[in-house]
């Protein structure tokens, strides 16, 4: 795979609602800083406030979090966002699954670092 097709599926990637990408991030954010408010997590994974939301939902829906108040005064209700210990289970599957792909990546792209220099030093190129 070219470095340029790796960019645009990457980019692909992260704009669907709960790729597997966005949700082991967003359980990976959570885990570190459960108090983020969506707002601050929309802008730390680069997706809309909305799609923060719904991945909030889902990830509450299917147990994997929970949402517990925190704080209420006239203008805000805020949220600390809890790993379960579904969650927990799932955020360990999820980064062997995210490691054992990066591993690959990585050696598809050392594979073509590799031809890019044998490219340059054969006879053919020098001057």
């Amino acid at each position: 795979m070219l470095i340029t097709e790796t960019m645009e599926k990457n980019k692909k990637i992260k704009k669907s609602p709960m790729s597997s990408d966005i949700h082991f991030k967003l359980l990976d954010i959570l885990e570190k800083n459960p108090e983020l408010s969506q707002r601050l997590l929309s802008r730390e994974l680069g997706i809309s406030l909305g799609s923060i939301n719904y991945c909030i939902r889902a990830l509450v829906e299917k147990g994997q979090i929970k949402a517990q108040n925190f704080k209420k005064n006239s203008n805000k209700i805020g949220y600390v966002y809890l790993l379960t210990p579904k969650g927990i289970s799932e955020k360990i599957n999820m980064t062997k699954n995210f490691l054992t792909k990066r591993i690959k990546e990585y050696e598809q792209l050392r594979v073509e670092i590799d031809q890019l220099k044998n490219d340059i030093r054969s006879p053919h190129n020098k001057e």
